[in-house]
C-alpha cells in the first residue's frame, strides 16, 4: 500500500496558500486500506462525466446531396462502416469509443408561427441541448426549457465544488434582441438551469483558469499574480511540502505529473496574454487577452482545462459552445479560406457543399486531442475516457436552407461502460433528436425521466442485444 500513513487522505483535498487552492487528482491514498488495485480504485457510484459539445449551423452531409455522398454519417449502419468519405473521418482511430446517430430531426428549431420564419440562428443554439422551441421575446420573459446538461448537473453534479461549467469560443456578450424577435440570449447559451434562466459561457481561458484554481481571492490579488512572472504553484508551495510527506511514491508521482499540467496549461495561458497584449495587430481584436487567436489553440486549451477540471472532480459537467451561427470566422488550418457562414450557404453547388465539408472536417479533428487527454488520465485503473460521455452535436442540420432534418450527432466514450462504442444507428425517418437525448439521460442514471423536449420514446444508443457485436 502506497499511503504510508495508513490514513485515509479525503477525495476533495486541496492546497492552499495566497488566495489559490488547487485540488488534487486521485490518489492511491484516498482509498481505504485493502480496496486499491484491480480498478476499485474508486466508488462503484461514481458517476459519469459529461461534456456537451454544441456543432453550430449544421453540416454538409446533412444536404441532400451531401447524405447521399455520405459527408457525415457512413454509409453502413452497425459496426461495419467506413468513414472515409465522413467529416468524421478523424474519429476512425477511437471508433470503439464512437456512437454515431443519424437521421433524427431538431423540429423545436423550426418557425411554429409566420412570424418566427428566419430566425432560426436565433433559436437553434437554445433548442440543442433543450429539444423544446423558444418563445419568442426580445424582453426578458425568455422561455425554452431545462438542458440536458443541467438536468444532470442537478442531480449528480451536486457533490463538487462546481456542479457544472460552461465554455465558449466565440463572442457571446450581446445584450438584448439580437434579430427576428428573439433575444439574443436564445444564441448566447446552450445551458439553461430552468426554462427561464440561462448560463451564460466562458470564452476566456483565464477566467476558467481562475475558477478551477481559486487563483487570488479577490480581483486585486489577481491582477497582482498576472503582473508577476510567476506560478500559482508558487502560492502552495508550503502545503504541497506538507502534504508530500503522507503519499508513497507512485502517487507523488501522479502529483508531480498533475501538476506539472497545470503549470504548463498557466504558461501557455500567460504566453497568450503576453502576446496580445503586445501591440501587435490581432485576427480577433476586441477579445480578451487570454483568448488565443488560433482557433486551435483556444480548442486545445478549453480541452485541457475539462481533462484538469475531471482529474481534480472540481466538476464532472460542462458544456462547450464552438461557434455562432452567423460567424464569419475563417479557418487557415481547415484548408479552405472560406469564411464559416458563407461556406454553409453553399447554394447547393456540390463544389461548395465540399469545400463546407472541410470546414466540418477540421471541427471534428479537434475531438481527438480531447480523447487523448481524457485517454491519459488514470483513476483507480480506469481511465477517464472509460467514464465520461461526450454529446456532440448540432441543432441545425442543412444551414444552407435553415434546416433542421438528418441533424448532426454522435456520442463518444463509453459511459462507464454504458455505451459500447464503434456503432453507427440511424434512426427511422421523422425520429426526434430528443429521443436520442432521453437515451442518454437512461444512460446517465436519469431512469425516472419519461420523456424530454419533444421525445416521441427512447432510441436506444446500443445494438439490440440479439444482435450486439462481440467485444
Amino acid at each position: 500500500m502506497e499511503f504510508i500513513t495508513g490514513q485515509k487522505m479525503h477525495r476533495r483535498t486541496f492546497l492552499r496558500g495566497m488566495g489559490a487552492s488547487v485540488a488534487l487528482p486521485f490518489l492511491d491514498a484516498m482509498v481505504p486500506a485493502g480496496r486499491l488495485r484491480a480498478g476499485r480504485g474508486l466508488d462503484e457510484s461514481d458517476p459519469t462525466r459529461l461534456v456537451a459539445i454544441e456543432l453550430v449551423h449544421g453540416a454538409a452531409g446533412s444536404n441532400e446531396w451531401g447524405a447521399s455522398q455520405n459527408l457525415w454519417a457512413p454509409a453502413d449502419v452497425g459496426s461495419a462502416f467506413d468513414l472515409t468519405p465522413s467529416a468524421l473521418l478523424p474519429l476512425d482511430p477511437w471508433r470503439d469509443y464512437l456512437t454515431i446517430v443519424s437521421n433524427t430531426d431538431v423540429r423545436m428549431a423550426e418557425a411554429f408561427q409566420p412570424h418566427e420564419i428566419g430566425g432560426d440562428h436565433f433559436r437553434s443554439s437554445s433548442v440543442y441541448l433543450t429539444q423544446s422551441h423558444p418563445k419568442q421575446t426580445e424582453s426578458s420573459d425568455v422561455y425554452v426549457g431545462t438542458s440536458l446538461d443541467q438536468i444532470y448537473a442537478n442531480r449528480f453534479g451536486q457533490n463538487t465544488p462546481i456542479p457544472s461549467m460552461q465554455l465558449c469560443i466565440e463572442n457571446v456578450d450581446q445584450a438584448g434582441g439580437c434579430a427576428y424577435g428573439y433575444s439574443c440570449v436564445y444564441t448566447d447559451s446552450i445551458s439553461w438551469a430552468s426554462p427561464t434562466e440561462p448560463l451564460p459561457m466562458i470564452r476566456d481561458p483565464r477566467v476558467a483558469f481562475d475558477l478551477l484554481f481559486g487563483a487570488g481571492g479577490s480581483p486585486a490579488e489577481r491582477a497582482r499574480r498576472r503582473r508577476t512572472s510567476g506560478s500559482i504553484l508558487d502560492w502552495i508551495t508550503e502545503d504541497m511540502a506538507r502534504m508530500r510527506g503522507r503519499l508513497g511514491p507512485q502517487d507523488l508521482d501522479r502529483v508531480d505529473r498533475y501538476l506539472d499540467n497545470v503549470r504548463e496549461i498557466e504558461r501557455r495561458i500567460q504566453s497568450v496574454e503576453a502576446q496580445n497584449s503586445s501591440g501587435e495587430e490581432r485576427e480577433l481584436p476586441g477579445a480578451p487577452a487570454g483568448v488565443p487567436d488560433s482557433f486551435t489553440e483556444h480548442m486545445h486549451l478549453m480541452f485541457d482545462l475539462q481533462a484538469l477540471a475531471f482529474a481534480s472532480d472540481m466538476t464532472r459537467v460542462f458544456s462547450f459552445k464552438t461557434g455562432r451561427d452567423a460567424s464569419s470566422r475563417v479557418y487557415p488550418e481547415s484548408g479552405t479560406e472560406t469564411p464559416f457562414h458563407p461556406a454553409s450557404h453553399h447554394g447547393g453547388r456540390e463544389a461548395a457543399i465540399l469545400d463546407f465539408a472541410v470546414i466540418n472536417k477540421y471541427h471534428v479533428s479537434m475531438l481527438p486531442y480531447f480523447l487523448q487527454k481524457l485517454k491519459d488520465i488514470d483513476e483507480g485503473g480506469t481511465d477517464l475516457l472509460e467514464k465520461t460521455m461526450i454529446v456532440f452535436g448540432s441543432p441545425m442540420a442543412d444551414g444552407n436552407i435553415h434546416n433542421h432534418r438528418r441533424a448532426p450527432l454522435v456520442v463518444l466514450g463509453h459511459a462507464n461502460g454504458k455505451l459500447e462504442g464503434n456503432l453507427h444507428l440511424k434512426a427511422p425517418d421523422g425520429t426526434p433528436m430528443a429521443n436520442a437525448m432521453l437515451s442518454m439521460l437512461h444512460t446517465l442514471g436519469h431512469d425516472d425521466i419519461d420523456s424530454f423536449g419533444d421525445s416521441t420514446g427512447e432510441l436506444p444508443l446500443t445494438m439490440p442485444s440479439t444482435t450486439a457485436p462481440d467485444r
